[in-house]
């Protein structure tokens, strides 16, 4: 029998005493005994890729056999929210449900809460990486749900193109990537971008370019979202840091756009460009930040790119590490067929063997830090990721595609003149004000 965790004490007390007494079921889940009764049925619909997920589901059954009634279901993360609304709706709502924070604010209506009596901040916050905290209610109501992966965003480097440049070692620092910029890229005589060092500074062709945004404006000191006091969420590009009142949206905006204007010489990059993914796989690109997952993508893509993996680029003289990550977390619908049976699922899912399998299965990382401090230094991109989550960060969003628009055209008015930064970035906000508020 397996033995259980402080928190899972404390998922089961939350059954056995708490809020959703009666459901007896969970008293009879025993961690995962080959002799368990099991949880039952448990669908789990997630935005994780099925073979991943299936993968894990495999592993963890092989060692726990109450979750043999436990099965995985991919879904679009664009249309996760009306799936499930409908779903619902129809009296088929799935047992639990597994998604990153990007997905939470548009299906929280739909979601069942841990109340902070049943799950301490102290157990929580011990249990998991600090980016769980995105995962809490507002006003004291608890938790939306319980992180399992992370995928954090990192820096990843060509290693021919820097070894002919004789760079030794990727930018620690976004002023040290800066500086490589005329070592690297590579113009025709109109000016045009032959060989990039980097994608950054245009929207629609650079991959992750919303998470790449987010991650600089995070290391600037925005949040931007935060609860407001009504409990809704709100947009805070514009907000100011320290007595000069300077507007770190702003410098954050001005940074990205600079690798994009062709006065600078920084830059490196632009709109007419191919997606920066298919130009790092393909050998084009010195450097290109990714998540960590999309190590296994340029493996498979051409095996002979040789590539490292390290952290993301953080400010020069900053006191303490940023990284931008999708954080997935179990969590259960109000509907769910299972409650009981759904949160011991996951309880057993977040477990430090089968958290293990799961990081190795998708190539994220663990998001409970138990498991994060038995990394293994064997596989170099995990043990990035492994880092790199400790001090992953993140913000909740309206749709991914609703906020892929309005960055876009934040950036792009930038670029094409028709909006200063100030402007842009005041545009931006009401945007994500107003889809937040719809």
């Amino acid at each position: 029998m397996k033995k259980l965790t402080t928190f899972k004490i404390v998922l089961f007390a939350f059954f056995i005493v708490g809020a959703l007494a009666g459901l007896v079921a969970f008293s009879l889940y025993q961690g995962g005994s080959s002799g368990a009764k099991g949880v039952g049925t448990v669908v789990i619909w997630g935005t994780l890729p099925q073979a991943s997920m299936d993968a894990t589901l495999q592993a963890a059954k092989q060692s726990d056999q109450s979750l043999k009634g436990v099965s995985y279901v991919e879904k679009n993360p664009a249309t996760l929210a009306a799936d499930l609304a409908t779903a619902i709706a129809t009296d088929n709502a799935p047992g639990l449900v597994l998604a990153s924070q990007q997905e939470l604010y548009s299906i929280h209506r739909f979601l069942a809460s841990i109340p902070l009596s049943s799950l301490p901040v102290s157990t929580f916050e011990n249990t998991f990486i600090s980016e769980g905290n995105l995962f809490r209610v507002p006003n004291n109501g608890g938790y939306y749900g319980m992180p399992f992966l992370v995928d954090p965003l990192v820096l990843f480097s060509n290693n021919a193109i820097l070894a002919s440049d004789n760079i030794a070692l990727p930018p620690s620092t976004w002023d040290a990537l800066t500086g490589l910029v005329p070592n690297v890229a590579v113009y025709s005589s109109t000016r045009q971008v032959t060989r990039g060092l980097i994608a950054l500074g245009s929207y629609d062709n650079v991959q992750n370019a919303q998470a790449i945004i987010s991650a600089i404006l995070l290391q600037e000191g925005v949040s931007v979202t935060a609860y407001g006091g009504a409990g809704n969420v709100v947009a805070n590009l514009n907000e100011s840091q320290g007595a000069s009142g300077q507007l770190p949206g702003e410098a954050a905006v001005r940074f990205y756009t600079q690798f994009a204007d062709p006065s600078k010489v920084s830059y490196t990059w632009n709109q007419s460009m191919p997606n920066s993914q298919q130009a790092f796989s393909s050998g084009d690109l010195a450097l290109y930040l990714g998540f960590a997952s999309e190590a296994s993508y340029f493996t498979s893509a051409n095996p002979n790119l040789a590539f490292t993996v390290s952290p993301l680029p953080q400010l020069a003289g900053a006191a303490t590490k940023t990284t931008y990550g999708k954080l997935y977390a179990f969590m259960v619908p109000r509907a769910s067929p299972n409650i009981a049976g759904a949160y011991a699922a996951a309880s057993a899912l977040i477990g430090i063997s089968d958290e293990k399998a799961a990081a190795v299965a998708t190539g994220l990382a663990p998001a409970v830090r138990q498991v994060l401090a038995s990394a293994s230094a064997q596989d170099p991109v995990a043990a990035v990721a492994y880092a790199s989550a400790l001090y992953a960060a993140g913000w909740l969003s309206p749709a991914p595609a609703d906020t892929d628009r309005v960055f876009s055209a934040m950036i792009t008015s930038v670029l094409n003149g028709s909006a200063t930064f100030a402007t842009a970035v005041s545009t931006a906000q009401s945007s994500l004000n107003a889809l937040l508020q719809s």
